[in-house]
């Protein structure tokens, strides 16, 4: 795992995109690990995300700029296909995903979940984690909210179609495996 800091630090990622879907998230939010753990079971990635204990909007970000770390080298892989789509549901909400590795990295997105307070954050948590993690990993990121009102289910659904699309891109061209 890399690590960032000295002394008894725990921040840190590790990503095998040829993985089970392994995965252990502590990003100091219990919602956003579940989530990055259910995207991480979709997408079959083993994932190990740390982050060394803190402000917890702070860490939300820190943990999109790790995963988005983690992800620009096997997306930009050689013969990785770069680019993928998916539209995954969980219960009432269907999420659509469409993502590209571009060197203008982007989010657009029609989810406003500025009235959901997750974690007792008053912020749009998951539209910073996304914006982050786009940048950091050189995505063109697009997500359409096709249904759905429920914010947890929403969010799954977000996750999961990400965790598929990301699958997609990471795929090595010729028909061999992630």
């Amino acid at each position: 795992m890399s690590a960032s800091g000295q002394g008894q630090s725990r921040s840190g990622v590790r990503l095998d995109v040829r993985g089970s879907g392994s995965a252990t998230v502590e990003t100091g939010l219990p919602v956003l690990d579940a989530l990055l753990e259910r995207l991480a079971e979709v997408a079959r990635f083993d994932l190990v995300l740390e982050l060394e204990p803190g402000d917890t909007a702070a860490e939300v970000l820190a943990a999109g700029d790790a995963l988005g770390d983690a992800f620009a080298g096997p997306l930009r892989a050689p013969g990785a296909i770069g680019w993928g789509a998916a539209s995954l549901t969980s219960s009432e909400a269907l999420a659509h995903v469409v993502l590209e590795a571009s060197d203008e990295a982007l989010l657009v997105s029609n989810v406003d979940l500025t009235e959901a307070r997750i974690g007792g954050l008053d912020t749009d948590v998951a539209r910073s984690f996304l914006e982050h993690f786009a940048a950091r990993a050189g995505l063109v990121l697009h997500l359409r909210l096709l249904n759905g009102t429920d914010t947890q289910h929403v969010l799954e659904s977000i996750f999961k179609a990400l965790g598929a699309a990301l699958s997609q891109a990471c795929t090595i061209r010729g028909g061999q495996e992630r």
